[in-house]
């Protein structure tokens, strides 16, 4: 028998107008993770509010937890989609600084990347957002090497993942990170996904990790 497993605390972050792709692929993709019933990620959305979120598309989205009340994560997920409403929540971009520094893996697909360049997180680092964002995200984190070319960008704790479905190839990157490849190639065996896992830019950092 395997020993048992404790699922990782994850929160995806979900507001008015979030792109539904960009969190409904990662919520799959790391919620099919595990075999014999033992999930490696608890899976869950998480809102400034306990309140009903309508997604980009009109996706009536109810939060598990409010930032009041969301437990202790091992990752957060920042999805895009209209990121005004995020960028310009004082409330909502202090709790994403805080577990910043407390999170294992800080990471964001499309247009994600603004909220992590408002907040200084991408200074220095590689990074990738939605085709349509490359010089948004260039001019809101100058010093960061915005990539054109890649779906993810691993800096290690920070990891930026491109537009829309690259979603899911973060997901499955951070799967086969933390629990091999194999783990990660059953999970888009089973989505039907195809997953090209050398599209990513790792950091040099990432080689000590």
């Amino acid at each position: 028998m395997s020993p048992e497993i404790t699922p990782k605390n994850l929160a995806i972050l979900v507001h008015d107008d979030v792109e539904v792709l960009d969190f409904c692929g990662p919520f799959e993709a790391f919620g099919v993770t595990g075999e014999d019933g033992q999930a490696y990620f608890n899976v869950f959305t998480v809102a400034e509010k306990p309140d009903v979120v309508r997604a980009n598309t009109g996706m009536l989205i109810q939060p598990n937890h409010s930032i009041d009340d969301c437990p202790p994560l091992s990752m957060l997920l920042i999805p895009g989609g209209r990121t005004g409403v995020v960028l310009e929540n004082e409330r909502l971009m202090a709790w994403i600084k805080e577990q910043d520094q407390q999170v294992e893996h800080l990471v964001s697909v499309c247009t994600g990347a603004y909220v992590l360049a408002e907040l200084g997180l991408l200074d220095g680092l590689e990074a990738t957002t939605h085709y349509s964002g490359y010089d948004r995200l260039q001019q809101a984190a100058p010093t960061a090497v915005v990539r054109r070319d890649v779906r993810v960008c691993d800096n290690g704790h920070i990891v930026t993942g491109a537009g829309v479905s690259a979603g899911i190839d973060l997901a499955l990157h951070m799967i086969g990170r933390m629990y091999g490849m194999d783990e990660a190639r059953a999970v888009a065996e089973y989505m039907m996904y195809r997953w090209a896992p050398e599209d990513v830019a790792r950091a040099h950092e990432m080689a000590s990790l």
